[in-house]
């Protein structure tokens, strides 16, 4: 007879089941991130706008020419080749000025401590000379000054160009946008009409006015002069989202809280506005980086010796028609053309990143 058993209430043991463990919480910021790496195109022209921000930031601790400007030439050389191999003879300048601290070398550069000149072939052997050979990678131009170190030194111009115009134009346009929008009736007609005076000025008319009326021409003059055409831009969009947000809900619930307008503004309505803003950014950079380069090619904008692309352009465009035009015209254009491109498609990446509706592949 077989035993019984000792529990008889007891149940089989039920089989193990696998816990279903729920995907951890992801912010907004991780699927605009995901959305911009998986976007080749615009990953692209962000690696391209970093090595130029870091060739700027370095700017002359790594140029051929380290002197002030890159605007060590010299007239025997001039309107070289590329691949152009040259023998200088140094020979020490006592009345050369000191080099500075390392602030006013990354600032400045680094005046020349030698003066150098061509040397003849029956000198190159003679022991009481100091001789060097140089090669110029991307030849030189009209003035015999090394393209490549005025071509690396202006990503400093047209990045610094680019910062300041749309740091402008968004503290101007962010401003009045939001003000406009959010208070409506007579003050949004009055900045309405601003907005639409200043959008009717040409940029390029707008400027030579600034600048007139500064007095003055040069990098700095440039850099205001072209925030103070973009303004617009941003005012209208931060204009049309702030109207379509100051009914929300939330914007309502901070009303009857009695919170201050301002908090309102800046503190819910603005951060709403990021992703648009930094869409915007981004094109305004490119077109400032334009604006600046038409500017400086007409000679309204950044004035010699300073190394400007668009100032390049025009140094090589004289020269069209002579074997050197090509290059000293196509080496500044190219550059230009690459960083504004880079631009453009990072904003279609991140206008693309920003827009929940774009699924990941």
């Amino acid at each position: 007879m077989a035993a019984a058993p000792a529990f008889p209430d007891a149940q089989p043991a039920a089989p193990d089941t696998a816990v279903v463990v729920p995907p951890p919480a992801r912010t907004p910021g991780y699927y605009v991130r995901q959305r911009l790496w998986a976007n080749r195109p615009a990953v692209a022209g962000l690696v391209f706008i970093g090595l130029c921000t870091l060739v700027a930031l370095l700017g002359y601790w790594i140029l051929p020419d380290p002197s002030p400007n890159a605007n060590n030439g010299l007239v025997q050389l001039q309107k070289q080749p590329p691949g152009f191999v040259a023998t200088l003879r140094q020979v020490p300048d006592p009345a050369a000025p000191p080099p500075g601290n390392l602030w006013q070398v990354w600032l400045h550069g680094r005046p020349p401590r030698v003066k150098e000149e061509v040397a003849k072939p029956s000198l190159t052997s003679s022991p009481a000379h100091q001789f060097t050979t140089r090669r110029y990678w991307l030849g030189t131009d009209k003035a015999g000054r090394d393209e490549l170190s005025r071509l690396l030194l202006g990503t400093r111009i047209s990045l610094g160009i680019g910062l300041v115009a749309v740091l402008i134009s968004l503290a101007i346009g962010v401003v009045v946008g939001a003000v406009a929008g959010y208070f409506g009736g007579w003050v949004d007609s009055l900045l309405l009409g601003l907005m639409t005076v200043v959008w009717s000025i040409p940029g390029i008319m707008l400027v030579i006015g600034i600048s007139l009326a500064l007095d003055s021409k040069g990098v700095w003059v440039s850099f205001v002069a072209v925030g103070l055409t973009m303004w617009v831009d941003v005012a209208r969009v931060v204009r049309g989202q702030v109207l379509g947000l100051r009914s929300a809900t939330f914007i309502e619930a901070g009303r009857v809280l009695g919170l201050p307008t301002s908090r309102l503004i800046f503190g819910h309505l603005l951060p709403n506005l990021r992703g648009p803003l930094i869409v915007l950014a981004t094109s305004n950079f490119a077109a400032a980086i334009l604006l600046e380069a038409g500017l400086s090619f007409l000679g309204l904008g950044v004035q010699p010796p300073a190394p400007s692309w668009g100032l390049m352009v025009k140094e090589g465009y004289d020269l069209l028609g002579t074997e050197a035009g090509l290059w000293l015209t196509l080496l500044p254009g190219l550059a230009i053309s690459l960083l504004v491109l880079s631009f453009n498609v990072l904003g279609n990446g991140l206008r693309d990143a920003f827009d929940p509706k774009t699924q990941l592949s």
